[in-house]
Order: structure tokens, then sequence, then C-alpha cells
């Protein structure tokens, strides 16, 4: 089947009205089928209705559930997996604004616990100093002034005890010289800094550190629900939890290659004074 970009995420509401159509065809009620999957009925009706998301899980128990035909079941999980798997295209969200995507990811901060970015090629904002922020935007015409000001106030975030986070950067990602050498050395001092913050776990894989597969995006993992893929041209969100799961699993093997600690100072220590 082949998917235009922008038909992922759109298929919600053709998702629950499927899924409704297959269980009264099945001839069970709600409260049945419900029964079978070991859910509630209210989950099963807030399915159905297009209230709550279905995991793919949810979707198989659901088929299994009502004995879905093979040819059916094939169809509606090409649905799930489109209904749980979102692109967001870097034009469109210039279009809206990109500071309404910084609301978007402070709403996605506050109503998560647990943070794990790989960094690739890039120091991401919340580890940013206002300099770098503001060199990251040049390419992109237009006045940058209420994003900058935003992503500045997302990084209060950082010192919320109860969140906790991990950053994995390359060496690459370090020493990108995205800014000139002094305003970069201030960048590497300022994660340094950032290690100190009791919550905050900020590793770095050098260049002669073997990791094995090479890394192809920088992600980011909410919690175990949501993982986010940058790309130039926009950003791919995944719902799915064997998705998410995937990108955990990818990110411990990085996690186990990286600096932490007083190696990761004396590490971006050296990369600050080589600067200077």
């Amino acid at each position: 089947m082949s998917v235009e970009p922008e038909e992922l995420g759109q298929s919600g509401e053709e998702l629950a009205a499927l899924l409704k159509a297959v269980r009264k065809r099945s001839g069970l009620s709600g409260a049945r089928a419900a029964a079978r999957c070991n859910m509630s009925q209210s989950k099963v009706s807030r399915i159905e209705n297009g209230k709550v998301r279905p995991s793919l899980v949810d979707v198989e128990q659901l088929l299994r559930a009502c004995d879905a035909a093979p040819a059916l079941v094939t169809q509606v999980m090409t649905l799930a997996r489109l209904a749980n798997t979102e692109w967001q295209g870097a034009r469109g969200m210039r279009r809206k604004g990109l500071d309404k995507k910084q609301l978007e990811l402070a709403g996605l901060e506050a109503s998560s616990s647990e943070f794990r970015f790989f960094l690739l090629s890039m120091v991401t904002g919340l580890l940013s100093t206002p300099e770098y922020i503001r060199a990251s935007l040049a390419h992109i015409p237009g006045d940058h002034s209420k994003t900058i000001a935003r992503k500045l106030e997302r990084q209060q975030v950082l010192y919320d005890r109860s969140k906790r986070f991990t950053f994995i950067l390359t060496e690459q990602a370090v020493r990108w010289p995205l800014v000139g050498p002094d305003a970069l050395a201030v960048q590497i001092d300022h994660l340094a800094s950032l290690t100190h913050l009791p919550n905050v776990r900020l590793g770095v894989i050098p260049m002669t550190v073997p990791t094995g597969p090479a890394p192809l995006n920088t992600f980011t993992v909410y919690d175990d629900r949501i993982a986010t893929v940058e790309l130039s041209t926009g950003v791919m969100v995944f719902r799915d939890p064997r998705d998410v799961v995937s990108h955990l699993e990818e990110f411990s093997h990085l996690e186990d290659r990286a600096l932490f600690g007083d190696d990761a100072r004396a590490f971006l220590g050296g990369c600050a004074t080589a600067l200077r």
C-alpha cells in the first residue's frame, strides 16, 4: 500500500468507524467484545467513537474477539498503523508559526515524566544558549523572537525534579560549528554545567567509540508512549508501542557507549578548550 506523508495520522475516524462495523457484524455487543479483550466497555466505546486512539495491540485484540476474516484484519491493521504514525512537515509548521510548535512541545513536556533524547548532529533547544538558538533559526526567513523566547521558556522544565532527562549527544553534535568558536565554547560549557542537575543525565559518545550500526536520525522518546524522529523536512511521530520500544532499545544501545558524569565533563572541557 502506497501512502503519502500527509495521510499519516489522518485515519483515526475511519479506523473507529470500521472497528465499530466489524464488531456489529460479528453480533457482539460492546460489553461482550470488551470482556473478550479484557478491556472496559467504556474504552471500547471511546475507541469506536474516535475519542481514544487505539494501539495496534488494542486493534488486534478487538479483531480477534470479533473473529474477523484475514483480509479484513489486513485492511484494519493498515489503517491502525497509519492512525498511530503522524507526519509533521517543516513547511506546514512554518506556515502555522514555529512558536506554535514550541507550545505543542511544552504541552508534551508537561504531560511526560521521563525523556530520552538522542542528538546526532546538533544540540537540542532544551540545552541551547540563546545565541545557539538564534543561529539554528537563521536560515528560516521571518521574525523568530517569539520562537526564541518560547524555546528559552521551555528550558525551565529541566529544573522540575519530578521529571527525569537523559540526553545522549554524539561528538559531532557537540562540535558542530553552528556558531563561531567563542560562542560554541560557551555552548559546550553550558552542556557541562547541566550535568550537575540531579534529574539530568547528559552523555557524550566520542567518535573513537565503536557504536555498531550507525544511528540515522535524532530522536526523542517521551515516557514509553511516544517517539519522535527529526528529519530535514519534518518530524515523524510514532505512537505504536512497537515503534516506541524499537527506539527505546536503540537508545539503550547508545547509552551504553556514552560518557557520563566526570568523564563527560572532562570530555566537554577538552572540546571547549580546543575552541579557545
